[in-house]
């Protein structure tokens, strides 16, 4: 009796799977593990005779997309690379600056350049010819469904292949078959990373409930006890709810972005360790680094605050937390979340000014607010020390508003009498 190796085991596994075949075949590809086995499987299993791997450049910097074009060159394949950058930057971090992007305490990030990445391979796809697109989600995470939704839309006719899923392979059995097959990849971080300008996720789904983070494993962020004993200011330049100057400046989001990640993770703020309920409503410890969107966040929304008016402050809170689950859960395409995108957009019209924040060891205080024009901030009314306001006319209209709770009383004495 023949005894299997370990990795002939995955492969047999793999084969009672029944993987469909595929002739032409579009790949999310990062260089990660994932991708780079799948495109190792589409040669070995699915019977790909073409393989188109594209590598969407979202900001997650020259080093690792020079890593993905090395890995790609060893595997035999010419990645397509499309620079995306600018677009997320001023079409998608755009509208999550405006929606003070927060689910649970993160800031959606991946959650939108999965969905970005994923309408960026699916058109590719259709234009060369494909007849399948391949990503690298495991069956245990939120983005098979974020990507599934998006290829839907663009290339509903394509087969979509999720290896890692759809033949149930641990990480263990991943990193095992890329020994086996000697595919070059390997993992700094059990789990893997996901960066982007916005946040950086950390080994996603694999960090245990009491497990210590070692400080090495933080790309802008340096640890609160580290930073430095002296605070740092800075000043935001905010116009129609977007920062638009950083300490007077002029500059581009995606500058202001990459300029406070350095400047905030440096002085200890950045770091986010939640529960994190996922689509399938299981639990998860997630880590992410995100400097720049907690003091962007931090800003807006207190600009926000002296600018709009309760009303709109209350409804905006509603909005935005649909807004946020609306794009987590893989719905940056539905109509709704188009119609919510609008309401935000106008009500960001008086959203301007500028606010001077002090960052020290992993706080951030506001240290000096602007009074712009479209302010709705009026001491020389509501301050107890203006003459303008006379409060003999506030009693009737106390009068009026406690008159229901006089009926109540009446209700009450009357029913337990």
């Amino acid at each position: 009796m023949q005894i299997l190796t370990e990795a002939e085991k995955i492969i047999e596994k793999i084969g009672k799977a029944k993987p469909v075949k595929v002739t032409k075949c579009a790949v999310a590809f990062s260089g990660g593990l994932d991708s780079t086995l799948g495109v190792e499987l589409l040669k070995r299993v699915y019977g790909a005779s073409e393989i188109v791997a594209v590598m969407v450049d979202v900001g997650q910097g020259e080093e690792e997309i020079q890593l993905g074009k090395k890995r790609a060159a060893v595997l035999g394949i010419n990645p397509v690379i499309i620079d995306k950058k600018d677009e997320f930057a001023e079409e998608w971090l755009s509208l999550a600056v405006k929606a003070n992007s927060d689910y649970f305490g993160y800031p959606v990030s991946t959650s939108m350049t999965r969905q970005l990445i994923a309408r960026v391979v699916a058109l590719e796809a259709v234009k060369r010819g494909c007849d399948a697109v391949l990503e690298g989600s495991t069956g245990r995470g939120n983005d098979q469904y974020r990507m599934h939704n998006v290829f839907k839309i663009f290339a509903p006719e394509l087969k979509v292949l999720v290896p890692v899923r759809d033949f149930d392979l641990t990480r263990g059995e991943e990193l095992e078959l890329c020994r086996y097959w000697g595919v070059p990849v390997e993992e700094v971080i059990s789990g893997g990373d996901d960066k982007t300008m916005w946040c950086r996720s950390i080994a996603s789904g694999a960090i245990g409930l009491n497990q210590e983070l070692p400080d090495d494993i933080w790309m802008w962020l340096t640890p609160p006890e580290k930073a430095p004993d002296k605070a740092e200011e800075v000043t935001l330049t905010f116009e129609r709810g977007i920062p638009r100057a950083l300490d007077g400046k002029k500059m581009g989001l995606a500058e202001i972005v990459a300029e406070l990640n350095e400047i905030a993770g440096r002085n200890g703020i950045g770091k986010i360790d939640i529960f994190e309920d996922g689509i399938m409503e299981l639990k998860s410890r997630e880590i992410y680094e995100a400097p720049a969107s907690k003091v962007i966040l931090t800003a807006k929304r207190d600009l926000e605050a002296q600018c709009l008016t309760k009303a709109e402050r209350e409804f905006k809170m509603i909005v935005d937390a649909k807004w946020a689950y609306l794009t987590y859960h893989g719905d940056w395409f539905h109509p709704l979340k188009a119609e919510l995108d609008a309401f935000i957009d106008k009500s960001m019209e008086m959203v301007n000014g500028s606010i001077k924040l002090k960052l020290y060891k992993g706080n951030i205080d506001i240290s000096e607010r602007e009074r712009p024009s479209t302010s709705l901030f009026y001491p020389e009314v509501r301050s107890i020390h203006s003459k303008s306001y006379n409060q003999l006319w506030a009693a009737d209209a106390a009068r009026i508003r406690g008159l229901q709770y006089e009926i109540l009383a009446a209700r009450e004495k009357k029913h337990y009498a």
